[in-house]
């Protein structure tokens, strides 16, 4: 539904997909799930993007997360579009299907629902395109992040696995991550903590960046 917020249960709904029909909430399991929507088949974006997240299967795999893409076209479109994006692809990478379901959704009727059009722009027949949403659900199925890009920028893969590191840690841990963190960078501890807590829950210690305010906000720990 438009305007879905984070903490949100995500819709389940029925689909028909290049692997066949599904029923999403059944579809992720006890596992994260990244779903993700295109504009269109046959676009070089679109292509790039795919591909890109081809390679980075087995990463997103490592984390149990499941990745499924979206877009407006027929399923017919979606298996020959697949071969161009596995030719695209196979450098890195050389499968012989796409590791991830594909969307058909032709009527439009998910990208509608789940608010994925871009208004400002459209196709050659003067509807909106899909925007490239990007939507990360929980094993709780609950919705934990969601990106809206434009049709016309591409995504970054390696930021949605940077984030997804994130929020497993902080869901996992009681800690926060600051700007530009990485997998095995150091965490932070959120303010609400009092320091004997932080102290019990982060043995290895925690340091403090000294601030001209004087205020003691700023509170580090090793990757726990």
């Amino acid at each position: 539904m438009p305007g879905l917020l984070l903490g949100d249960v995500f819709p389940d709904f029925e689909a028909e997909t290049t692997t066949g029909t599904i029923q999403f909430h059944e579809f992720l399991g006890d596992s994260w799930g990244i779903l993700f929507s295109h504009p269109k088949d046959y676009t070089p974006v679109c292509t790039t993007e795919l591909g890109r997240a081809a390679r980075l299967s087995g990463e997103f795999s490592k984390r149990d997360v499941k990745m499924i893409a979206l877009s407006i076209d027929l399923m017919e479109d979606h298996h020959g579009w697949t071969k161009d994006i596995l030719a695209y692809n196979c450098e890195e990478s050389p499968e012989s299907t796409l590791p991830f379901p594909i969307i058909a959704d032709s009527k439009r009727e998910l990208a509608v629902s789940l608010g994925m059009l871009d208004p400002d722009m459209k196709d050659s027949d003067g509807m909106p395109l899909t925007a490239r949403c990007v939507f990360i659900i929980g094993p709780d199925k609950r919705l934990k992040l969601s990106l809206l890009y434009p049709a016309t920028t591409g995504r970054n893969f390696d930021e949605i696995l940077r984030v997804v590191d994130s929020l497993q840690i902080t869901a996992g841990k009681q800690v926060a991550t600051p700007a530009d963190w990485k997998l095995g960078d150091c965490v932070m501890v959120p303010p609400s903590m009092s320091e004997e807590e932080a102290a019990s829950l982060f043995p290895d210690g925690i340091y403090t960046k000294d601030l001209p305010s004087g205020k003691k906000y700023l509170r580090y720990t090793p990757h726990p």
